[in-house]
């Protein structure tokens, strides 16, 4: 069986939403300690932040690549590309 590369479009955004949540977790952790306090602390709030913020960054970067590769079918196939939401048509056209 193949193994499949992660794609860069997907990868790069979360990497880099994983070290910024946690660098942004770890200083407001630090910032509100005893300057000789709290190291403990402030690594698991970053560890939490940085895992945090990647699985959200992982969610919106899948919904968008899979929404423009549907997009992007639908031209291929020459029909009207899917709008947003879920519009429901009058049946009098209005």
């Amino acid at each position: 069986m193949k193994r499949r590369l992660p794609n860069p479009w997907v990868l790069i955004p979360v990497a880099l939403g994983f070290v910024i949540g946690g660098f942004i977790g770890w200083s407001v952790t630090t910032v509100s300690c005893r300057p000789d306090g709290c190291v403990t602390a402030a690594s698991l709030v970053g560890a939490g932040a940085a895992l945090s913020t990647a699985v959200g960054v992982l969610v919106v970067a899948v919904l968008v690549l899979r929404s423009l590769n549907e997009w992007q079918q639908a031209v291929r196939r020459g029909e009207e590309p899917p709008g947003p939401g879920c519009e429901v048509t009058q049946p009098n056209g209005d």
